[in-house]
């Protein structure tokens, strides 16, 4: 399996963002700095579509000292920046889908095919869907997606990112209904469909904003994290980096799949009920909880640096 670790910023009382779910940006140059160290030293980096969603972009190495690092290792200059997404609804104009990173999209295999209104661009046009038999299709008048019902937030991890934050105008991509890799490769187009499509072949085009798409088995609706990880083991993954949100934290450190965590306490206080921590989920009993050793505290400034290992 990979080793994995949890990279977070948090305010004083323990949230990673605010009751409104933006993007996260309390933390200081250093912790920036340090995020983008942890990030270089990975093979690739696992977020949440909430994350992905509240910035609209990720944090690429841009040091010239990592790249150069990463290059000696026999790595490329960026590492995988993998998805994590039940529905495939995204923005093609996110910043996201321009930069010069490797983009993979982990999902799971009870996905479906049927289109969701998500709110549209300035010009119009609504949602789009996407059917095997009629291709794309636009909606022609926007429809507003209800908070509570909001599909990018069913995995909707807030985590954190750098970069700069997206708009509000949001636009939809079709989801895929089980789309696997087709035999003649793993990159991008080449689909098939496990939906009513009758298992043709096809280029879904949702996940060709994507080099590689993971069909991860699902238990009770969530993502096996067993297979997820044996997936990635199998593709030459060896050191992942998590960075949020807090469900998607949660749901990997309850199968025991978290190796260490860098927590980042900035000073400030967030507050909030319903402001994310950083492992959100149903929560464990102290008798169950996961046990952690504290490896090293080290202070910059006003921010406190913890690095712990997770007892596995």
């Amino acid at each position: 399996m990979p080793h994995t670790t949890v990279i977070l910023a948090m305010s004083a009382d323990g949230k990673i963002t605010d009751s409104a779910l933006t993007a996260a940006r309390f933390g200081s140059a250093n912790d920036k700095s340090h995020l983008e160290q942890q990030v270089a030293a990975s093979d690739a980096v696992l977020f949440g579509n909430g994350t992905l969603r509240a910035y609209g972009t990720t944090l690429r190495v841009t040091s010239p000292d990592s790249i150069e690092q990463r290059k000696l290792q026999g790595k490329p200059p960026q590492p995988v920046q993998i998805v994590c997404s039940r529905s495939r609804f995204f923005d093609p104009n996110w910043r996201f889908f321009q930069q010069p990173v490797p983009r993979w999209l982990l999902t799971g295999n009870d996905s479906r095919e049927t289109a969701i209104p998500l709110k549209s661009s300035p010009q119009g046009g609504g949602a789009v869907s996407f059917s095997p038999k009629k291709g794309f299709c636009r909606g022609s008048a926007p429809v507003p997606t209800p908070a509570t019902n909001d599909p990018m937030r069913v995995w909707g991890f807030q985590g954190r990112h750098g970069g700069t934050a997206p708009t509000e105008n949001e636009t939809a991509l079709p989801q895929g209904g089980g789309l696997k890799s087709s035999p003649q490769g793993g990159g991008r187009g080449g689909l098939t469909s496990g939906g009513d499509s009758g298992g043709l072949t096809f280029d879904s085009g949702a996940t060709s904003l994507f080099d590689r798409t993971l069909i991860a088995n699902t238990i009770e609706g969530e993502i096996d994290w067993i297979d997820a990880f044996q997936q990635l083991e199998a593709l030459g993954i060896k050191r992942l980096a998590i960075l949020g949100g807090g469900k998607l934290v949660a749901s990997v450190l309850a199968v025991g799949l978290i190796d260490e965590l860098w927590l980042t306490v900035c000073p400030l206080i967030l507050g909030g009920a319903d402001a994310p921590t950083p492992v959100e989920g149903k929560g464990f009993l102290a008798d169950l909880a996961p046990k952690l050793e504290l490896l090293a505290v080290k202070q910059v400034g006003g921010e406190v640096f913890l690095h712990y290992r997770c007892d596995r």
